[in-house]
């Protein structure tokens, strides 16, 4: 296309979200989409959101409608800065508190301010596609962690000085991580910030999913153990609503003035008048009782996802139940390449994220990704079914599933 416009180098890294490009699809009447990392809507609090839309409408509307500190809402900082205390022990106070447009846009500023043409940063195998979309542009050299079923393996990290010398930061997320479900345990925390701290490369914590744990509740933050050495970032998409895009990033004190700044000059601040609803709605412990009744309903997906894994998927596929969070990571029997059969299965009427797009380097293509949260057990059932048709077909040879 003739076009007068140059692009900056940086564009052409830039590529679309592979989950946001399958979500498309789904949208075909009658699909089951077990593609998106989509909160379940029935989860909303809708009507206590309307009635703090009106009480904020009402007691400080001119405030609310009008431009804000870039910092955040001032009571909602504090709200964030005492709950990551109570709840996973960052001893953080609320200057710390960087209220941000979704932890997304925490991402996009952490990589602004820490990343580097050629710039090493070292990320978890698999780890999160979202994270990897907001770093690229800043043409970090990533490296990859190696890990098992509890995240990165302290030895990897110790490696660092030799195998990527100038790491800025490692980017992990211990509680039932995206995509794997994976988290790590008490020991794997201490040997790893032990490790991070040894080789003196400081963490980038993302904590989306911590709050939703199903039978033990979470773990005391990496944070908590190396506070000037970590970034938290914290998010309301999960146990709230994705519709306000709220997060948070709790820093150390060093590094919060750029935070601050590159926040100032990417949108000025996150809209207050999603603060001040948000908070409304939150500030006399409503979480407390609301995120119970979403780990009920996340529970009871996951088992039904697990048996229905267990009955329909041909054997050779490999996986684990999470104890929290959304997802499902499957391991494909050998020779199935989830992104080939993605189009097979769309065309059946089940969606998945393949698992190649969660990797910095050496992609695994017989890896997939499943999300539990939005579909009832009972279509879980039949999506997991068909899914299981599909990759049977597969294996037997055939070039479509049968009915």
């Amino acid at each position: 296309m003739n076009t007068p416009w140059t692009l900056a180098n940086r564009a052409a890294r830039m590529n679309p979200s592979i989950i946001r490009e399958i979500l498309k699809v789904t949208e075909k009447p009658g699909i089951l989409s077990m593609a998106g990392g989509l909160p379940s809507a029935d989860t909303f609090p809708v009507e206590e959101i309307k009635a703090a839309c009106e009480r904020v409408l009402t007691d400080s509307p001119r405030e609310a409608l009008q431009y804000a500190a870039s910092e955040g809402f001032a009571p909602l900082r504090e709200w964030a800065a005492a709950r990551v205390k109570r709840e996973i022990g960052i001893d953080a106070t609320p200057d710390q508190v960087l209220v941000t447009s979704g932890s997304q846009q925490g991402l996009d500023l952490v990589g602004k301010i820490l990343c580097d043409a050629g710039a090493p940063v070292a990320v978890e195998t698999p780890t999160y596609l979202g994270a990897l979309q907001a770093f690229t542009p800043y043409e970090p050299l990533f490296t990859s962690l190696d890990s098992d079923l509890e995240g990165p393996r302290p030895e990897a990290i110790r490696a660092l000085p030799t195998q990527a010398p100038g790491t800025r930061f490692m980017y992990l997320l211990p509680n039932y991580q995206n995509p794997t479900g994976r988290v790590m345990s008490n020991a794997r925390r201490d040997a790893v910030m032990e490790a991070a701290r040894a080789v003196n490369v400081p963490v980038v914590e993302d904590n989306p999913y911590g709050d939703l744990w199903f039978d033990e509740s979470p773990l005391p933050a990496l944070g908590s153990r190396w506070a000037e050495g970590s970034i938290y970032l914290g998010s309301f998409s999960k146990i709230l609503t994705p519709g306000f895009r709220l997060g948070y990033v709790i820093a150390p004190k060093a590094l919060y003035p750029k935070l601050l700044q590159a926040k100032q000059a990417a949108d000025l601040h996150t809209p207050g008048f999603n603060q001040r609803v948000v908070h409304e709605v939150i500030k006399d412990g409503f979480l407390d009782r609301h995120i119970p009744t979403i780990r009920a309903r996340y529970k009871a997906n996951r088992d039904a996802m697990a048996e229905a894994l267990r009955v329909h998927l041909p054997e050779g596929c490999d996986w684990q139940s999470p104890k929290g969070g959304m997802f499902f990571w499957i391991r494909l029997p050998e020779g199935l390449d989830a992104m080939a059969l993605l189009p097979t299965a769309v065309e059946a009427n089940i969606a998945y994220v393949p698992g190649a797009a969660f990797y910095a380097a050496n992609p695994d293509p017989r890896a997939l990704r499943l999300s539990f949260v939005t579909l009832t057990p009972e279509k879980i059932h039949e999506g997991v079914a068909i899914l299981g048709r599909v990759l049977n077909d597969a294996l037997n040879g055939s070039h479509a599933p049968t009915p």
